[in-house]
């Protein structure tokens, strides 16, 4: 978590751009897979910037009450 902190920290630029969605399926009413395309650049200060683009697997998990949808699983699928 420190490592984690010390990076994030320093950055004085954080953009993520979602992208196309590779994979959708919904096993029921309350949960969804995704798998969706990302961009993310981060910049460090104006010569160090660092772009990456990946994939996410994600596993959603939407609340009965709230009827709100959460992140129950993250999976960078990213080669980097």
């Amino acid at each position: 978590m420190s490592s984690a902190y010390g990076l994030f920290s320093n950055i004085q630029m954080l953009d993520l751009t979602w992208n196309n969605i590779i994979l959708s399926t919904q096993q029921d009413s309350l949960t969804s897979n995704i798998i969706r395309s990302f961009n993310l650049r981060i910049t460090f200060n104006p010569t160090d910037v660092v772009t990456v683009d990946g994939r996410v697997n994600l596993t959603l998990h939407k609340d009965i009450v709230s009827e709100k949808w959460q992140i129950n699983r993250w999976i960078d699928e990213s080669n980097f």
